[in-house]
């Protein structure tokens, strides 16, 4: 006989019909009782096996041949109802991670809070999940940002009864969550219904325990369960919510939208690494643009940037929010187009109101000089850390375009011909373009910088010769950035036992 909330012989834990005992939070997001699922047969629903990648059916079929469930699950499964190509296709199923680490010999087994399967398949990787028990978010490692208030806020909770496997922080956030469980368990701890659907390969049918199908076909984003409470648990919920609505141009369902601006302070509590990972998401996925926008509206925005949010609302530097929706406009394009994008770009765009700020506001006199506008980069950057953390490999790339902008103001002379050699010139000629699009730089000046690309270098070099010397501080309209004056090599001096 099996005792509910104890392991039974495979490890798995074994629940009644209400999922949680009257001694956890009361945060908790938990349903009174099981709901039967709906099974859409496969003449019901229009999803084929020729759109699902060959190699997740060879782990789906490789489950089920072992006497295992497996089920297609997730975002595969609703992009494949809407007819779009899935990016990813993850599997679920009621076998343990070293279960199915026997079953392929090209797994490898990830994560320490809770162990995943990754099936690997040359470039192509099958994420293989155990059912959960619980509501869990995709990662909850806590991190300490030095703020002690905040991070007596966010001290773990542990469970009754359970404190080796489920703790929460005070605001309602699952710190660590590592309970197994069954499909009709799993289910909850999904976000979205119209991510909670499962495709089954024992028949081809779809398993909606949530009405899913429903939400897909009008294109509507709901949360499972209490919206407030989902939110506390997992607050990047919130950037999702407005990810999946710009990238599949759904529409939020009112009660999920609802909590959203009174809540989104709580983004401020979540681990900058992980918030870096969703600004990728959200602005170099090919929506960007309308992410930016609704991010604001939700008043998210200002969470993840706040120095920036604060620069666009004084009207000096109000031109960087044009600036940046025109810039993210731009990066889409470049996506549809099958064209590179780089991070570095992007957070030079989404940093440069308030880089701009910092300058003006401690520049000692009219025309900073390169060196303050290189302090205030590092300022700025160095706030920007404890929000949405940039990794050195991108933040110094963009310091360095954001350091190139004073140099195009100087087009007389030879010397002015090694910025084309500049390993940054193609980025910060970008910026430069963008600056001119908002009118904050000379359109004259990008135009010149556009044809000089063109010209054979004989030409180039007669171009820069004939032209009178450059005014100082004409740099930047926005700042007057000038060219740093050049020093003068000192000469070397031979000792005496070399001459003799």
């Amino acid at each position: 006989m099996l005792i509910l909330g104890r392991l039974d012989p495979r490890g798995l834990v074994v629940y009644g019909p209400i999922f949680w005992t009257q001694a956890e939070p009361s945060f908790l997001n938990q349903p009174s009782t099981q709901f039967p699922h709906v099974v859409i047969p496969r003449s019901e629903h229009s999803i084929s096996r020729a759109a699902i990648s060959p190699n997740a059916l060879k782990v789906l079929y490789r489950l089920k041949e072992a006497g295992y469930q497996g089920f297609l699950v997730g975002g595969a499964v609703r992009d494949l109802l809407l007819g779009i190509t899935p990016k990813d296709f993850d599997v679920a199923t009621n076998a343990l991670p070293d279960e199915v680490r026997r079953l392929f010999r090209n797994c490898r087994l990830i994560g320490r809070r809770f162990r995943l399967a990754h099936v690997h398949f040359g470039q192509e990787i099958i994420e293989v999940a155990t059912f959960r028990a619980a509501a869990a978010p995709e990662r909850e490692d806590a991190e300490d940002d030095g703020d002690e208030e905040a991070a007596e806020a966010r001290a773990p909770v542990a469970v009754p009864h359970d404190p080796a496997h489920r703790a929460f922080d005070t605001t309602g956030r699952i710190l660590r969550d590592n309970i197994y469980g069954t499909i009709e368990e799993d289910v909850w701890r999904r976000d979205f219904a119209a991510n909670g659907l499962y495709y089954n390969i024992d028949d081809f049918s779809i398993w909606d325990f949530v009405d899913g199908v429903s939400d897909v076909r009008a294109r509507r984003l709901k949360l499972i369960g209490d919206p407030e409470t989902r939110y506390r648990e997992d607050p990047v919920r919130m950037l999702r919510a407005v990810r999946f609505a710009a990238k599949l141009d759904f529409s939020i369902e009112a009660d999920t939208e609802q909590p959203i601006r009174r809540l989104a302070n709580l983004l401020d509590g979540v681990p900058p690494a992980r918030l870096f990972d969703e600004c990728l998401k959200l602005f170099l996925s090919g929506f960007g643009a309308k992410s930016f926008r609704l991010l604001q509206q939700y008043g998210l925005f200002e969470h993840l940037f706040p120095m920036s949010a604060a620069a666009m609302k004084l009207p000096p530097y109000a031109y960087a929010q044009e600036m940046l929706a025109l810039g993210l406009e731009n990066t889409d394009a470049r996506i549809a187009a099958d064209k590179p994008v780089t991070p570095t770009f992007l957070f030079a765009v989404l940093l440069w109101g308030a880089v701009l700020r910092e300058l003006n506001e401690r520049a000692a006199g009219p025309a900073p000089d390169l060196a303050q506008l290189m302090q205030a980069c590092d300022t700025v950057l160095r706030a920007q850390q404890s929000r949405v953390a940039i990794p050195r490999r991108f933040a110094v790339p963009m310091r360095e375009l954001l350091m190139l902008q004073p140099r195009f103001g100087r087009r007389s002379g030879i010397k002015s011909l090694s910025l084309l050699q500049h390993p940054r010139f193609r980025a910060a000629y970008d910026f430069l373009l963008l600056r001119a699009q908002v009118g904050v730089a000379d359109p004259e000046l990008a135009q010149w910088w556009t044809d000089v690309q063109l010209l054979p270098q004989e030409e180039r070099v007669a171009l820069v010769q004939a032209r009178p010397a450059d005014a100082p501080g004409a740099a930047t309209q926005e700042g007057a950035v000038p060219e740093a004056p050049g020093r003068r090599r000192r000469r070397r001096r031979r000792g005496g036992a070399a001459r003799g």
